[in-house]
C-alpha cells in the first residue's frame, strides 16, 4: 500500500488536470494502475471495455473522472469510433489492450495468427489513427505497449505470432511518431518483460517474482511519456525490464 501511495504523490504533480486521456485496456492489471495514477494526477479517463461484464468487474468504475465505453472488439472500427468518435479535445491515448498465445509457428493455426495481428498490432493501429484524428493537431501523446520480445526477437521462439505482432506494434510507434511529430504529438511505447501480475505468478509459479517489473513501475514510465512533462521524447520504444 504503501508503495502505491508514493506512486500517486510522486505523479501527483503532473498537469494532467482536465486533460482527457483514453486507456484502452485500462480494467487489467497494469492499465489500472495507469488509470488509478493518472486519475490522482487530475485527469479524466475513458476506459474501453469488450463488454458489460468487464466494466462491471472494473475496480476504479466509480471513482471520478473515470468514463467507461462498452465498445466491443478495438480491432473493429465501429468499435473504435464508440470510444473516440465523440470525446472532444483529446491529450493522450495509451494503448495498453491486446493478447497473447504461445505455441510453436507450426503448432499454430491461421486463427491465431490472424487473432494476434488483430489484438495486439491492429487494434493499436486503429486506436493510434483515431487518436491522431481527435488531437486534432492540438498536438498530445500516444503510449502504446510492444513486449520484450518485440525487441529482442530471439527470445520470442515459442511465442512467435505473439512476437511478430508485438514486433509491429514498435515499428508502427517509431514510424508514426515521424509522421506526427510536425503535429506536436509525441508517439512512443514501453516494452515490459513479464510483469508481476496475480495471473503470471499462477502461470509461473517457480519464477523469482522479485526480478519482475512490477506493474505501478511500469505504468510509471507510461505516465511520464503520456504527460506534459515529457517535452522531447519520441519514436521510443523503452524497455520496462526490471531485474529481469
Amino acid at each position: 500500500m504503501m508503495r502505491r501511495q508514493h506512486r500517486a504523490m510522486e505523479f501527483s504533480g503532473m498537469d494532467f488536470n482536465g486533460r482527457q486521456v483514453v486507456v484502452t485496456g485500462g480494467a487489467g492489471a497494469l492499465g489500472s494502475a495507469v488509470v488509478a495514477m493518472l486519475l490522482d494526477a487530475g485527469a479524466h479517463c475513458r476506459v474501453p471495455c469488450f463488454d458489460a461484464a468487464e466494466a462491471e468487474r472494473f475496480s476504479l468504475r466509480d471513482r471520478k473522472g473515470v468514463s467507461l465505453v462498452v465498445a466491443g472488439n478495438l480491432a473493429d472500427e465501429a468499435a473504435v469510433a464508440r470510444v473516440y468518435g465523440d470525446i472532444g479535445p483529446l491529450w493522450a491515448s495509451i494503448h495498453i489492450a491486446g493478447g497473447f498465445a504461445a505455441a510453436p509457428l507450426r503448432e499454430t493455426s491461421l486463427a491465431v495468427l490472424r487473432q494476434q495481428i488483430d489484438m495486439n498490432f491492429l487494434s493499436c493501429a486503429l486506436c493510434c489513427r483515431a487518436a491522431v484524428a481527435a488531437m486534432a493537431g492540438a498536438g498530445g501523446r500516444i503510449v502504446n505497449v510492444a513486449a520484450r520480445p518485440a525487441l529482442e526477437w530471439r527470445s520470442g521462439a515459442g511465442m512467435v505470432a505473439y512476437t511478430a505482432s508485438k514486433a509491429g506494434v514498435a515499428a508502427l510507434t517509431a514510424a508514426l511518431a515521424e509522421e506526427v511529430a510536425k503535429d506536436g504529438i509525441l508517439v512512443n511505447a514501453v516494452a515490459p518483460s513479464i510483469m508481476d501480475t496475480p495471473a503470471n505468478r499462477q502461470a509461473m509459479a517457480k519464477a523469482d517474482y522479485a526480478l519482475w517489473p512490477k506493474v505501478e513501475e511500469v505504468a510509471a514510465t507510461i505516465a511520464f511519456l503520456a504527460s506534459p512533462e515529457n517535452r522531447v521524447t519520441r519514436g521510443a520504444v523503452v524497455p520496462v525490464y526490471g531485474k529481469s
